[in-house]
């Protein structure tokens, strides 16, 4: 996480600090009490997992990644790293590597939006005028900052920006523009860069989003009901509510060396559940009977998916779906 500063000269930390997380809130379902209550919800197996998505990846990917933050050339920043409590030793390599971001160690693995929220409020504590929220298993080009920031600059509606993401391993682009397909209940990244400067999107990815402040204070944090995946989403359309543009920039580039594929039963249960979550809350009136009957019919495949063994993850979808009724969002 990058916290930007238009007025001060040098907002970078002379020194590293560690702050304990103890008070902020957890998702609904994420509650000790909640956890007693239904020993079947939400098993251990997929709450302590080994990549702690809300900001820590490994070693290796988080080195480079604050390698390139700091070569950027835009003058005022300071980096805020927040560790989900990993394990692995990638939060005291940076301690120890890197002197100049702020260290925020969670007690536990709060999932992405709950984490990320846990370095936003650091942020705005600082007055920040905006927010950068950056995956650890991304490198970005020297000037992506800068060419973000100059769009935001240009129009007092752009609230949260993203540069072009490429696929790091293959340097094919892995996000160009986000799209909600209401009918196949999917969110839809696409890989084709506009012709135009910049342009805007339905949704920006969290992998690399750059906000104003004022859009946290007109729509809210990230929703902390989303564990893992579609919180950027949910957020991107809250803030479009809120009055702002969700803007693409063409000349901003930055790397994505994904790391989620290497666990592919975590990855699939979140987004099940997570993409359950954000129907709920976000679908249109008019298209919430469809929505219900699309539902139904996906459930209904799944137990045949899983009768008939056609699928190897269709009894991770058919535990994602039994979690998230017994959740009652």
């Amino acid at each position: 996480m990058i916290i930007l500063k238009n007025a001060a000269l040098d907002v970078l930390v002379k020194s590293s600090r560690i702050i304990e997380k103890d008070k902020y809130i957890k998702p609904i379902f994420m509650t000790e009490e909640y956890i007693a209550k239904s020993k079947d919800v939400f098993p251990i197996e997929f709450l302590d997992m080994q990549e702690n998505y809300a900001v820590i990846y490994g070693k290796d990917v988080l080195k480079k990644c604050l390698l390139s933050v700091f070569r950027n050339d835009y003058p005022n920043f300071e980096i805020v790293l927040v560790d989900n409590n990993s394990t692995d030793g990638s939060f005291e390599m940076a301690k120890s590597d890197f002197s100049k971001p702020s260290f925020i160690k969670n007690q536990e693995n709060l999932g992405y939006a709950a984490g990320c929220n846990v370095g936003i409020r650091f942020a705005l504590e600082r007055m920040a005028d905006y927010v950068l929220l950056l995956n650890n298993d991304v490198e970005v080009e020297k000037d992506f900052l800068t060419r973000l920031v100059k769009v935001a600059e240009s129009d007092e509606q752009v609230g949260i920006l993203s540069p072009i993401i490429f696929n790091g391993f293959t340097q094919k682009i892995w996000f160009s523009e986000g799209k909600i397909s209401w009918l196949r209940m999917k969110s839809v990244q696409k890989q084709i860069i506009r012709t135009t400067d910049f342009y805007q999107s339905t949704f920006i990815t969290g992998c690399s989003m750059l906000v104003k402040a004022e859009v946290f204070k007109k729509a809210g944090l990230l929703d902390e009901d989303y564990f893992l995946y579609w919180e950027d989403v949910d957020f991107s359309l809250r803030s479009k509510k809120a009055g702002f543009k969700n803007i693409v920039v063409t000349s901003s580039w930055v790397y994505h060396f994904e790391q989620s594929q290497k666990n592919i039963e975590n990855k699939t249960y979140w987004l099940v559940i997570s993409g359950l979550i954000f129907f709920k809350k976000n679908t249109p009136v008019i298209l919430k009977p469809y929505i219900q009957a699309c539902s139904l019919v996906r459930k209904i495949k799944n137990l045949l998916d899983t009768y008939l063994k056609r699928n190897r993850l269709a009894g991770t979808v058919q535990k994602a779906y039994k979690d998230f009724s017994n959740a009652k969002f």
